[in-house]
């Protein structure tokens, strides 16, 4: 059987993985049920059932010896009736029991004797709608990497039928977007044979010490602190209810703006549409900890993760880096606030070294080997966290998508979690809306629907005081 060996950065996740912590990224999407096919899901979930060609890394099965590494199975020795699974909601079938059904489906752990990923067609949705459900273990697959199997997986063309299913298309098969591929620049080693041998040797030479610098500085402010008070760094972060010990059960709460709103709200204050993003999660956070009276004197701190995916790059793993920014939860004013993030996530971004995928891997694997070594050794959720939650922003499809002519209305990411983040709220955009995931250790956090609530009043309130 081919082996594929690990890369570090992807192997930490399947090491840190535990049943209280499993290490799966999943993505929820909802679909209308074409009017003219009112049977159109039990249609879809038979002729699947049917199709066993797979496609990477849906054929990978993870083997921990002699070295770690993904075994590629034969197609016939996949069990597809174990990944494939057809649900339905109880009455009325709105958001909330898709989201206690999605809470209990992102719960488990995965287990490792197959293929690590699962497909659930879940039908019930009121509104004629029908929704589909899917997790992978993140040693496979990150966000972009995600959202690259979905452009691939769907279709702009609403008459195409008899579309594969994703294990069909993989990141290696099929591309059935119906969109002309994308030009691929040349890679790594052939930029440096284009620059000769002295070339490569001085660009090796330089990305080492951009990595070097960029470290040494990072993990000095983490011991000693640093000069610029608004420049976040990794264990500096506060105490918070976010960062202690978590458990099995999850909880998921779901939000959606229009992306022209958030817009012209980053307009009107001189930033990006992440630093809005940014902004309205601080002071979600902020109200939400203010009423548990569990607000922190200090600022949150958000480890951001920052893709380094160099086009289409690695077909399989983690492509990202992280940098960290300050939330300004101590800040009450929503203005104020999104300037303390716009300062705080530029310096973030300066201090990222200025090199190719390869060096930046190896960046990052340095950059993240505290915090995962106290994952894998059991360590998370004791002393100062690294961070108080993750916050992401992966950019989606923008034109509308349909898969076998049923259109896809809303995605929303599912994130993991670990022991000392028992939050994690992640963005994507979808044709002119931006959708907002937010992924919660049940146990931890009360009411975790508020903070989805609360984000959405403190867009109102930004976009008020800016006079937008």
């Amino acid at each position: 059987m081919a082996r594929k060996l690990l890369k570090i950065n992807d192997s930490s996740w399947l090491f840190a993985e535990t049943y209280r912590t499993p290490m799966q990224v999943g993505m929820l999407a909802t679909f209308a049920v074409p009017e003219d096919r009112p049977t159109f899901v039990a249609d879809l979930v038979e002729r699947w059932r049917s199709v066993h060609q797979f496609e990477a890394p849906f054929n990978y099965q993870f083997k921990k010896a002699p070295i770690p590494s993904w075994v590629e199975v034969k197609d016939d020795h996949i069990d597809l009736d174990y990944h494939l699974r057809h649900s339905a909601l109880p009455s009325p079938g709105s958001q909330r029991e898709l989201g206690v059904l999605i809470s209990r489906l992102h719960s488990a752990k995965m287990d490792r004797r197959y293929p690590l990923w699962e497909c659930h067609v879940i039908e019930g949705l009121e509104g004629g709608k029908w929704a589909l459900y899917m997790k992978a273990h993140h040693s496979q697959v990150d966000g972009v990497g995600g959202i690259r199997l979905l452009r691939r997986m769907l279709s702009i063309d609403p008459d195409k039928r008899d579309m594969l299913p994703p294990w069909a298309v993989g990141t290696h098969g099929p591309d059935q977007s119906g969109l002309p591929p994308r030009e691929k620049p040349g890679t790594e080693l052939e930029r440096a044979q284009s620059a000769g041998l002295g070339g490569a040797l001085a660009g090796g030479v330089r990305a080492g010490a951009s990595v070097a610098g960029s470290l040494s500085r990072t993990y000095a402010e983490t011991l000693i602190g640093g000069g610029d008070t608004e420049r976040a760094a990794p264990f500096r972060a506060p105490r918070s209810i976010f960062n202690g010990r978590i458990h099995t059960p999850r909880r998921f709460a779901t939000q959606r703006y229009s992306i022209d709103r958030m817009k012209h709200v980053a307009k009107a204050a001189d930033g990006s549409l992440n630093d809005v993003f940014l902004a309205v999660c601080g002071g979600a956070l902020r109200r939400y900890l203010r009423e548990l009276e569990q607000l922190p004197k200090d600022s949150l701190t958000a480890n951001v993760p920052v893709s380094v995916r160099a086009h289409e790059g690695a077909k399989v793993g983690n492509a990202v880096t992280f940098l960290y920014a300050q939330l300004g939860t101590d800040i009450a004013d929503p203005v104020k606030r999104i300037e303390r993030i716009k300062t705080s996530t530029r310096l973030g971004k300066d201090r990222l070294p200025q090199v190719g995928q390869g060096a930046m891997d190896a960046y990052t694997a340095v950059l993240m080997l505290p915090f995962l070594s106290q994952a894998m050794l059991g360590f998370g959720g004791h002393g100062r966290p690294a961070s108080n939650l993750v916050i992401s922003n992966v950019p989606g499809p923008a034109e509308i998508r349909y898969l076998d002519g049923s259109q896809m209305e809303e995605i929303f990411p599912v994130s993991l979690l670990f022991n000392g983040q028992a939050l994690n709220i992640t963005g994507v955009s979808y044709a002119g809306e931006f959708n907002i995931g937010y992924t919660g250790d049940r146990d931890s956090l009360p009411s975790l629907q508020r903070i989805a609530v609360y984000s959405g009043e403190e867009l109102d309130a930004l976009q008020s005081t800016l006079g937008v």
